[in-house]
């Protein structure tokens, strides 16, 4: 077959653009020149013009450019496939046949659209339709709307905004709708918010998703007697957050009642292609347009969202923008034909029923999950799953809750909500970052608050997800749901411990996803705020540091980066064998020592300094008193020399030196009459912590002891350390005849001391030890 040249041509060079896009590996020699050259700085425009390869280089580079320099992990452009060059290549086609004659242009473009609309009505069961394809998933709505107006107000071509003034138009929309939708629909129609009404969702009977229908029929109504004009009903076939779909079946009486249109979207729109579709999802098909977006479910990029329509009248569908006389528009269609041709009916069949198999494989393994809650419309088959972590109220401890007074009980409960949500936040990123290729996300819902959600259907195909992803998302959600447990129980132990710690004060942060903070609370008697300030972010820096340096499986951190206090350290999640106890006094040890090395540190130089002032006046002192000794007649040149030769002038050398651990000053003349200097006082040791728990081998820091399977209460710590004193070798006694103590830890040198400390004159000339059992008490009590 002949095969026009130019056509290969262009297959042929979009193939080698996208291998050349997609290959993420760069010589080293161009990386190194990257790291010192910014090409991404715009320049002047190349007189001599540039090859293809340059400038693909060039996008590649623009691509990018920073990834690799910020993160050690490679980032790679989402695999499209065989599938996606076709829908590529759909717009490389779109910009040559734009250049044909008009007659073939028009034929061309009439098959297209043709074919492309046949086989979606066909796929998604929407018989006789008619299609719109357009960029934004919006603008179908938005055409829908301008069609419905001028399908009601038959002057309003002529007559435009006035005839809008006799009856305001009514659209309604569901609460559970998008963000900013009917805001948006106002603004480019050019209608006032007021004619835009919010229909709350259920709130005692059936889901807390779906549309109120009794109370959408109570407000349209209200309007068709207030004299408005009920236009449009935007319904939900898999709410953006839940993915639940409104009661259509009764909704389409309703609007056929008050003779509205009504316009359906969502997610589950998908599911018409299978086999088996849920009643709720099929009454779908009965309506009278809907919005399909074909690119997430297929895993095309770049291909239009399409709106099915049904309306008799041509001339109003082109008043309204659905449709168009100029050719070069219905090119819209073609990355998609070229698409569906690829991929074939069980192609794509296949490619939906895979992602309602993941979310179907997703939700039976969480059910068997304890502490995880779902939020599914259909148990059977939903293509969105919605979870969280939750811990029911009751199974908690409950014993510092028993006050009975319900003035507390709404800020308790609020607390725990504002808790819960930032737990599921933290999952659903964790989850997200260890599992990417499962495409979970977290997601604002009014009435369960924040949740993972899993929507296959809009992810599965771009990312690849595959059974073993699911998989691997279950075991991940397995290891972090006693982490979750574990914190949330030990976040009021852990409160009331730093309560109860002298020096530390307990920072209340609901949306910090951890144990809980705590700042070291420094005194000080300095009245200067900013002082106090600098001195508190000091000690708070300096013992996270210290905190950081110990051997534990717990994260410090001064908390996230915005919204966070300031002058604390953030605990991270922790696990069940955590000892809270020994956490908080490790804390408050620390931040004393800290605090005390510091304000050493402030009066050591104080004392030295006001040690060399009085040094220097008793130096002063001390020449002079020496000249008075030497007399004047020693003090002149010639004259002293002779006379110091004659009779020399025994003096010793006078001097100063300045004891840090006493802080007073002494004289130097006992260093030079012994030729050495000497120690002075040796100084006191430094206190360490009676907290500093001495650990089993391999044993991290704030863990109970691997011994102990139950609670770390009193006397498994006492047995505790019975073991730990069973380990270490003890000195031997000092004599037969004495008994040495079970808590009796001196070295035999202290021993001795003390024995000869208590021992008297007299019984120093006696051979006799001091064995009465007086001296025994006293000897132990010394101890």
């Amino acid at each position: 077959k002949m095969v026009d040249p130019t056509l290969a041509e262009m297959g042929k060079n979009l193939n080698e653009a996208m291998k050349m896009l997609e290959d993420n590996q760069r010589k080293v020699e161009e990386e190194n020149e990257k790291k010192y050259t910014r090409k991404d700085i715009p320049g002047p425009l190349q007189g001599s013009g540039q090859d293809m390869v340059s400038i693909l280089q060039l996008v590649q580079n623009l691509m990018h450019g920073e990834e690799e320099e910020e993160t050690s992990q490679s980032y790679r452009l989402q695999n499209v496939g065989e599938q996606g060059h076709m829908a590529l290549l759909g717009h490389s086609l779109a910009a040559y046949i734009s250049v044909l004659d008009r007659e073939r242009l028009r034929k061309l473009t009439t098959r297209i659209l043709s074919d492309t609309t046949l086989w979606l009505c066909r796929l998604f069961r929407y018989e006789n339709g008619s299609a719109y394809y357009h960029e934004d998933d919006r603008e179908g709505l938005l055409k829908i709307c301008r069609l419905v107006i001028h399908t009601r107000y038959e002057d309003y071509t002529i007559e435009g905004f006035n005839v809008l003034s006799t009856k305001q138009p009514v659209i309604y929309i569901s609460a559970a709708a998008r963000t900013g939708l009917g805001q948006a629909l106002c603004n480019q129609l050019g209608l006032p918010l007021s004619c835009m009404c919010r229909v709350p969702c259920n709130t005692m009977f059936g889901s807390q998703h779906q549309m109120d229908v009794a109370l959408l029929d109570r407000v349209i109504k209200d309007d068709v007697e207030s004299g408005k004009l009920p236009l449009l009903l935007v319904a939900n076939a898999g709410t953006p957050g839940a993915g639940h779909t409104d009661k259509l079946g009764r909704l389409k009486e309703l609007c056929e009642q008050y003779n509205m249109w009504l316009h359906v979207e969502g997610v589950n729109l998908a599911t018409l292609a299978l086999g088996y579709v849920s009643s709720s999802v099929l009454a779908a098909t009965k309506c009278d347009s809907m919005t399909l977006t074909l690119g997430s479910w297929l895993g095309l990029p770049a291909v239009p969202a399409v709106t099915l329509y049904r309306h008799e009248d041509p001339s109003l569908s082109l008043a309204a923008g659905l449709t168009s006389s100029q050719p070069v528009e219905k090119l819209r269609a073609l990355p998609l034909w070229l698409s569906l041709q690829y991929l074939g009916h069980d192609g794509i069949v296949e490619r939906i029923r895979h992602a309602s198999q993941l979310s179907q494989r997703l939700l039976e393994n969480l059910k068997n999950l304890d502490f995880i809650k779902t939020s599914v419309e259909d148990e059977l088959s939903s293509p969105v799953v919605v979870f969280k972590f939750f811990q029911e109220y009751s199974n908690r401890d409950q014993t510092s809750h028993a006050a009975p007074a319900s003035t507390i009980q709404h800020p308790i409960i609020s607390n725990e909500r504002h808790i819960y949500d930032t737990f599921n936040q933290w999952l659903g990123e964790q989850l997200a970052q260890l599992v990417p290729a499962s495409g979970v996300d977290v997601v604002e819902l009014e009435d369960e608050g924040t949740c993972v959600r899993f929507s296959p259907l809009m992810t599965s195909a771009v990312l690849g997800t595959e059974i073993q992803d699911i998989d691997q998302l279950v075991d991940c959600l397995k290891m972090k749901i006693p982490v979750l447990t574990s914190t949330l129980q030990l976040r009021e132990e852990f409160e009331q411990e730093v309560r109860r710690t002298v020096g530390l004060l307990y920072i209340e942060d609901l949306g910090w996803p951890g144990l809980g903070v705590v700042r070291y609370n420094y005194h000080s008697d300095e009245k200067n705020d900013g002082k106090q300030e600098k001195e508190l972010e000091k000690i708070n820096t300096e013992l996270l540091k210290k905190l950081n340096e110990l051997e534990s499986d717990l994260t410090f951190s001064l908390g996230p980066e915005f919204g966070g206090q300031k002058n604390c350290v953030y605990i991270g999640m922790v696990t069940e064998d955590l000892d809270v106890s020994e956490l908080v006094e490790t804390i408050a040890a620390t931040g004393r020592e800290i605090e005390e090395n510091s304000r050493l540190l402030e009066n050591m130089t104080e004392v030295v300094r006001k040690g060399i002032q009085e040094a220097q006046l008793q130096l002063q002192k001390a020449n002079e008193e020496r000249l008075l000794e030497e007399g004047l007649l020693r003090q002149i040149p010639v004259v002293g020399s002779v006379l110091n030769w004659f009779s020399p002038f025994q003096a010793s050398p006078k001097g100063r030196t300045f004891n840090l651990t006493a802080g007073s000053l002494e004289s130097t003349e006992s260093t030079y009459v012994s030729k050495a200097q000497g120690t002075g006082t040796t100084p006191p040791p430094t206190p360490t912590s009676s907290l500093a728990k001495q650990r089993l081998p391999g044993q991290k820091a704030f863990k109970r002891s691997l011994r102990s399977s139950d609670g770390f209460s009193e006397t498994s710590s006492i047995s505790h350390c019975d073991d730990l004193e069973k380990m270490d070798p003890r000195p031997p006694a000092l004599s037969p005849g004495q008994e040495q103590g079970p808590l009796e830890t001196e070295k035999p040198e202290e021993q001795k001391e003390v024995v000869q400390a208590q021992t008297t004159p007299e019984d120093a000339h006696s051979d006799k030890p001091p064995s009465d059992s007086a001296g025994g008490e006293e000897q132990a009590s010394d101890r």
